[in-house]
């Protein structure tokens, strides 16, 4: 493994410990919850930048990356439901996205394709990170619910365009049939 999946790990092994600080009543746990969610989340851009310039991209990385960023983000917007700041309407669109999308790799990948992470995905991803932010802040109480709410609606309306953008790829994908069993794929 890389460095930079090292970095990709310790993010989605930072997800639990975010979780447990949410929920953990203790003076300021909602601070250091949204600092760790924080620290974690700025892994993904650093370690995209370490495999770009060591060109050490690996498909390993192109697959957990995306694992990585969904458990960390998702876990702490399911915390903030449960919590009150964010609706669970919204959480579940995102959810229901991710799952599909996350579908779509795996019937890609069943072909012997690793679908990269497209622009518009990263986007979402990042909006998504930003949303859980400005909700962990509002947890904290030093910003309004309201503006965690919109920001999550933002991160709603940009996850699902940017899994119309993954849908797009899905029927030419889906039409190239998956490799026998014990065969290798091209």
């Amino acid at each position: 493994m890389a460095v930079a999946d090292w970095f990709t790990v310790a993010r989605a092994a930072a997800a639990p410990f975010v979780v447990l600080l949410f929920e953990w009543d203790f003076h300021n746990h909602d601070y250091w919850a949204t600092a760790l969610f924080a620290v974690a989340m700025a892994t993904d851009w650093f370690d995209g930048q370490l495999a770009r310039r060591s060109g050490r991209a690996s498909a390993l990385g192109s697959l957990l990356d995306p694992v990585a960023d969904k458990l960390l983000v998702l876990s702490v917007l399911v915390v903030l439901v449960d919590r009150g700041i964010f609706d669970g309407w919204i959480v579940a669109a995102i959810v229901a996205r991710e799952l599909l999308v996350s579908g779509l790799r795996l019937a890609a990948l069943e072909r012997g394709t690793v679908l990269q992470a497209r622009d518009l995905g990263k986007l979402k991803t990042w909006a998504q990170a930003l949303a859980a932010l400005v909700g962990g802040l509002a947890a904290a109480d030093l910003l309004d619910e309201s503006v965690a709410w919109w920001a999550l609606l933002v991160a709603l309306v940009l996850t699902w365009v940017s899994g119309l953008d993954y849908a797009r790829l899905a029927p030419s994908l889906l039409r190239e049939p998956a490799p026998a069993a014990g065969s290798e794929a091209g």
